[in-house]
């Protein structure tokens, strides 16, 4: 999920460590592992025991996994003592508040010199972790924000002052109220963001991993070929198809590249997609799986949150967006195909969804467990518990079958040694499971613990209001103005930070003006704010996904990352859409909102063909020109033009696809 799980590719591989830290390691991110299943479904804990517990063993495995002078690196002497240092913070920092939370609650303000050299160490050890593990842009912003708190006249440096601008002068605070907001407050370190990421967050990274290990995300790549393979640009299809359904396990657009991308970018190339072509639409695939329910990165637990929304209505009003994201890359793909003439693959070399299904569906079990628990009204706590204890329990099941009596019906009888070798194999993939989920959660979590020192900072000086008015005053109170102005600053955030870390500091920044000042609804202006996050995925020049795509396909990373930006245009597209078009997400009258989806996916794909300049068969110029007034009609919030730009499309389509047919006359 996260970012949640940023990369599959795990720092601090087997290369790095010797066997003894690798030990460590392990037993460190099994603990954690242990400990989050024993909060989420046996006795769940308060919020700060919860969140101080989960961070201290987040950062002991950053420290473990990720040397100071970084990856591959040896520690040495002097670089084994600091990380021996920073882990003893670790430890200390959150000892601490866990065995003295009730006299720190009973001071209730009145910090003591002990509480407050603490929460500097903790605020040090949070930033130097998260320099490791997410990366010195977040780390950078975070000393940047506490520079900031500490600037003005009554702040400790008051100095610092005199260099801000007008509009983000204020009175300044010294260290004791800030490390109060920070470490001692539930505003800072430990606030909403890491709350969900030591709940939500991880039971779910922890699901996939486990889902990864039993093989369930192969599973989805053969059902997507077994479907689409035969069509056109078929592996293309699939590869849409697969990081829909990978990027709810994953939970990372890197993640989701690497993985799907590894089978599907190669058979892209063979087909026939150029090499960039193909990098660019597994990178544009993959990041819609960040906005693909159930889980969406990590973005529908926090949604649900800051806007206090069960976290079903969230996934559910989601839906519709997420399709019609994927409709358009899918069609973009179509296109391709067409144009350049691509068939299917061979039947004979593809699987069959009667065989996928027989080996692998009972990984549809734990995924139908989870939506039937989240109906039920049921803690998404609780349910990623339950749905962990599901795969388990199938896997187990399904294996216990094939042994005792598959098994022995294909010559392979139950003996004790084959037994004792398939429960030390089990176990061994149960520890697996717990550690793969614990080292992935680190980069989330470390993101959620920095971007809280942001939010912490943001609430002390007021900065949200003073950035609200000035988003105010530059778009001259124009709302296409402001969502630009969202989609720049998403940008620029972006080039530094993880999505769920972006999201949380744009939401913090923008979303009161988006909802108070232009009048979108709350929850639009979340998924809106949460949908611009993502385009550093697939945006240049820090195309994240794109640049892994291009590693891949073999291609040049900046022609890769900007097919990947013409694939993801969705990404900008649709969250217009919902801002203009509100029913497909808060509702309305059963018409209206099926003449808005339908009339939203017609111009999504009006919008392909337009920038590809194929249809049925090729667009003139000037059909290609005339098709833009007819998309804006389509999104401008007044029926008359909706119709009009509606009736525009159909007629332009209707005469392409009549043209595709005299051209095919004479060919027949």
């Amino acid at each position: 999920m996260s970012e949640t799980a940023e990369s599959p590719v795990i720092p601090g591989s087997q290369a790095d460590h010797s066997r003894p830290m690798l030990w460590l390691i392990s037993l460190v991110a099994i603990a954690l592992s242990l400990f989050q299943l024993y909060a989420a479904g046996i006795e769940p804990l308060g919020l700060f025991y919860q969140r101080s517990i989960h961070l201290a063993f987040i950062m002991m495995l950053a420290f473990l996994m990720l040397p100071v002078f970084g990856p591959g690196r040896k520690r040495g002497l002097f670089g084994g003592a600091l990380d021996l240092a920073f882990f003893a913070g670790a430890v200390i920092t959150g000892g601490y508040l866990v065995f003295n939370l009730d006299a720190i609650f009973q001071r209730a303000g009145f910090w003591t010199q002990t509480d407050i050299v603490i929460g500097c160490i903790a605020t040090i050890t949070v930033l130097e972790a998260s320099r490791r593990a997410v990366g010195l842009g977040m780390t950078a912003i975070g000393i940047i924000a506490i520079l900031y708190a500490l600037a003005g006249p009554r702040g400790d440096l008051p100095w610092l002052g005199q260099f801000l601008p007008g509009v983000l002068e204020h009175r300044g605070y010294n260290i004791d109220r800030l490390v109060g907001q920070l470490y001692l407050g539930q505003e800072g370190i430990f606030g909403l963001p890491m709350g969900v990421a030591a709940t939500y967050i991880f039971i779910f990274v922890l699901f996939g991993a486990f889902l990864e290990i039993t093989g369930a995300g192969q599973f989805f790549i053969d059902l997507a070929y077994a479907a689409t393979g035969r069509q056109r640009g078929g592996p293309a299809k699939a590869a849409v198809i697969a990081s829909a359904g990978m990027g709810s396990i994953s939970g990372s657009a890197l993640a989701n590249v690497v993985t799907t991308g590894a089978f599907t970018i190669p058979l892209m190339k063979r087909l026939g997609y150029k090499p960039e072509q193909a990098g660019g639409i597994e990178a544009a695939a993959s990041t819609g799986g960040q906005i693909m329910p159930p889980l969406m990165g990590a973005g529908a637990f926090l949604i649900a949150e800051y806007t206090r929304m069960p976290y079903l209505d969230v996934v559910k009003v989601s839906i519709l967006p997420a399709v019609m994201y994927f409709g358009t890359v899918y069609l973009f793909v179509h296109i391709i195909a067409l144009k350049q003439g691509m068939q299917g693959m061979a039947s004979d070399k593809l699987p069959k969804v009667r065989d996928v299904m027989a080996t692998g569906w009972h990984f549809l079990l734990p995924l139908a467990v989870l939506v039937w628990l989240l109906v039920m009204n049921m803690s998404p706590m609780r349910v990623g518990y339950y749905a962990i204890v599901t795969i388990i329990s199938v896997a187990v099941l399904r294996f216990a079958v094939w042994f005792w009596f598959v098994g022995p019906r294909r010559g392979e009888p139950v003996t004790a040694p084959r037994l004792y070798r398939a429960i030390r194999g089990g176990l061994i993939r149960l520890l697996q499971g717990l550690e793969l989920g614990a080292r992935n959660a680190v980069s989330v979590s470390m993101a959620c613990a920095v971007a809280g020192i942001i939010v912490g900072v943001v609430g002390l000086t007021g900065l949200g209001l003073k950035f609200s008015s000035m988003m105010i005053t530059l778009s001259g109170g124009h709302l296409l103005l402001a969502l630009v102005l969202v989609v720049l600053a998403s940008l620029v955030l972006g080039m530094g930070l993880p999505v769920t870390a972006s999201y949380i500091v744009l939401i913090v920044l923008v979303g009161p003006a988006l909802s108070n000042e232009f009048g979108v609804p709350l929850l639009i202006a979340h998924l809106v704010v949460f949908w611009y996050s993502q385009d550093s995925n697939v945006t240049p020049p820090i195309a994240l996904a794109g640049f892994a795509g291009s590693a891949i396909a073999g291609s040049k990373p900046m022609p890769t990352s900007f097919q990947a930006w013409k694939f993801a245009k969705g990404l900008y597209l649709v969250p217009l859409f919902m801002v203009y078009n509100p029913e497909i997400i808060v509702g309305g009258p059963v018409a209206l909102v099926v003449w808005s989806a339908v009339g939203g996916l017609l111009a999504l794909g009006a919008f392909a063909a337009s920038l590809e300049g194929y249809l049925f068969t090729r667009l003139s110029a000037i059909t290609r020109l005339m098709l833009l007034p007819g998309i804006v009609g389509v999104f401008y919030p007044d029926l008359t033009a909706e119709v009009a730009g509606t009736a525009l499309i159909v007629v332009l389509m209707v005469g392409n696809w009549l043209a595709s047919r005299r051209e095919s006359l004479p060919a027949t």
